[in-house]
Protein backbone atom coordinates (compact mmCIF):
# COMPACT_ATOMS: atom_id res chain seq x y z
CA UNK A 1 0.00 0.00 0.00
CA UNK A 2 1.25 3.45 -0.89
CA UNK A 3 0.43 6.83 0.65
CA UNK A 4 -0.09 9.68 -1.83
CA UNK A 5 -1.48 13.19 -1.93
CA UNK A 6 -4.83 13.64 -3.65
CA UNK A 7 -4.31 15.60 -6.87
CA UNK A 8 -7.57 17.45 -6.28
CA UNK A 9 -7.59 18.42 -2.60
CA UNK A 10 -4.03 17.60 -1.50
CA UNK A 11 -5.06 15.28 1.36
CA UNK A 12 -3.01 12.17 2.13
CA UNK A 13 -4.73 8.87 1.34
CA UNK A 14 -3.91 5.19 0.86
CA UNK A 15 -3.37 4.68 -2.86
CA UNK A 16 -4.76 1.35 -4.06
CA UNK A 17 -4.63 2.02 -7.80
CA UNK A 18 -6.66 4.01 -10.28
CA UNK A 19 -6.77 7.80 -10.37
CA UNK A 20 -4.63 9.78 -7.91
CA UNK A 21 -7.62 11.02 -5.93
CA UNK A 22 -8.95 10.36 -2.44
CA UNK A 23 -12.33 8.66 -2.02
CA UNK A 24 -14.07 11.95 -1.11
CA UNK A 25 -12.91 13.63 -4.31
CA UNK A 26 -13.79 10.56 -6.37
CA UNK A 27 -17.30 10.63 -4.91
CA UNK A 28 -17.65 14.35 -5.74
CA UNK A 29 -16.41 13.68 -9.27
CA UNK A 30 -18.93 10.86 -9.69
CA UNK A 31 -21.75 13.16 -8.50
CA UNK A 32 -20.62 15.76 -11.04
CA UNK A 33 -20.60 13.07 -13.73
CA UNK A 34 -24.21 12.15 -12.92
CA UNK A 35 -25.20 15.83 -13.13
CA UNK A 36 -23.49 16.22 -16.51
CA UNK A 37 -25.15 13.03 -17.74
CA UNK A 38 -28.58 14.32 -16.70
CA UNK A 39 -27.90 17.68 -18.38
CA UNK A 40 -26.93 15.90 -21.60
CA UNK A 41 -30.15 13.87 -21.55
CA UNK A 42 -32.08 17.15 -21.56
CA UNK A 43 -29.72 18.86 -24.05
CA UNK A 44 -28.36 16.11 -26.32
CA UNK A 45 -26.84 18.46 -28.92
CA UNK A 46 -25.05 20.78 -26.49
CA UNK A 47 -21.40 21.43 -27.38
CA UNK A 48 -18.72 20.42 -24.87
CA UNK A 49 -17.82 24.03 -24.04
CA UNK A 50 -21.43 24.86 -23.17
CA UNK A 51 -21.78 21.77 -20.97
CA UNK A 52 -18.50 22.58 -19.19
CA UNK A 53 -19.52 26.18 -18.54
CA UNK A 54 -23.07 25.35 -17.42
CA UNK A 55 -22.13 22.40 -15.21
CA UNK A 56 -18.90 23.95 -13.88
CA UNK A 57 -16.73 21.06 -15.05
CA UNK A 58 -13.52 21.37 -17.05
CA UNK A 59 -13.58 20.59 -20.77
CA UNK A 60 -10.67 18.24 -20.12
CA UNK A 61 -12.76 16.20 -17.64
CA UNK A 62 -15.68 15.92 -20.07
CA UNK A 63 -13.31 14.76 -22.81
CA UNK A 64 -11.87 12.18 -20.43
CA UNK A 65 -15.37 10.81 -19.75
CA UNK A 66 -15.95 10.64 -23.51
CA UNK A 67 -12.63 8.80 -24.03
CA UNK A 68 -13.60 6.37 -21.24
CA UNK A 69 -16.91 5.80 -23.11
CA UNK A 70 -18.91 6.98 -20.12
CA UNK A 71 -20.36 9.80 -22.24
CA UNK A 72 -21.05 9.89 -25.94
CA UNK A 73 -21.48 12.81 -28.31
CA UNK A 74 -24.70 12.92 -30.32
CA UNK A 75 -22.73 14.20 -33.30
CA UNK A 76 -18.95 13.70 -33.79
CA UNK A 77 -18.60 17.29 -35.02
CA UNK A 78 -19.83 18.68 -31.66
CA UNK A 79 -16.44 18.14 -30.03
CA UNK A 80 -12.88 17.77 -31.16
CA UNK A 81 -12.68 14.09 -30.15
CA UNK A 82 -10.79 12.21 -32.84
CA UNK A 83 -9.58 8.66 -33.40
CA UNK A 84 -6.10 8.30 -31.92
CA UNK A 85 -5.03 6.23 -34.93
CA UNK A 86 -6.46 7.89 -38.04
CA UNK A 87 -7.74 11.26 -36.75
CA UNK A 88 -11.35 10.80 -37.87
CA UNK A 89 -13.99 12.52 -35.62
CA UNK A 90 -15.67 10.04 -33.25
CA UNK A 91 -18.53 10.14 -30.72
CA UNK A 92 -16.81 8.27 -27.88
CA UNK A 93 -13.84 6.09 -27.02
CA UNK A 94 -10.33 6.31 -28.37
CA UNK A 95 -10.64 4.76 -31.83
CA UNK A 96 -13.14 4.79 -34.72
CA UNK A 97 -14.97 1.58 -35.61
CA UNK A 98 -12.78 0.94 -38.68
CA UNK A 99 -9.55 1.21 -36.66
CA UNK A 100 -10.99 -1.00 -33.89
CA UNK A 101 -11.72 -3.76 -36.42
CA UNK A 102 -8.27 -3.39 -38.01
CA UNK A 103 -6.51 -3.61 -34.64
CA UNK A 104 -8.66 -6.55 -33.58
CA UNK A 105 -7.73 -8.44 -36.76
CA UNK A 106 -4.04 -7.68 -36.21
CA UNK A 107 -4.23 -8.92 -32.63
CA UNK A 108 -5.92 -12.15 -33.70
CA UNK A 109 -3.30 -12.60 -36.43
CA UNK A 110 -0.49 -12.07 -33.93
CA UNK A 111 -1.60 -14.98 -31.80
CA UNK A 112 0.18 -18.05 -33.11
CA UNK A 113 -2.09 -21.03 -33.33
CA UNK A 114 -0.62 -24.53 -33.36
CA UNK A 115 -0.94 -26.15 -36.71
CA UNK A 116 -3.47 -28.95 -36.61
CA UNK A 117 -1.66 -30.96 -39.29
CA UNK A 118 1.55 -31.21 -37.20
CA UNK A 119 -0.34 -32.32 -34.11
CA UNK A 120 -2.23 -34.96 -36.07
CA UNK A 121 1.00 -36.11 -37.74
CA UNK A 122 2.68 -36.63 -34.36
CA UNK A 123 -0.38 -38.46 -33.09
CA UNK A 124 -0.43 -40.80 -36.09
CA UNK A 125 3.28 -41.59 -35.83
CA UNK A 126 2.94 -42.48 -32.16
CA UNK A 127 0.03 -44.86 -32.81
CA UNK A 128 1.57 -46.80 -35.73
CA UNK A 129 1.92 -50.51 -35.49
CA UNK A 130 5.51 -51.72 -35.82
CA UNK A 131 6.68 -55.15 -36.91
CA UNK A 132 9.83 -56.83 -35.65
CA UNK A 133 11.96 -58.75 -38.11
Amino acid sequence: MEIKNCRSCGRLYNYMGGPNMCTRCLEKLEEKFQEVKAYLRENPNAPIEEVAETMEVSVKQIKQWIREERLSLANPELGDITCEHCGKPICSGRFCDKCKVTMQNKFYGAISKPEASEAKKREREGNKMRFLQ
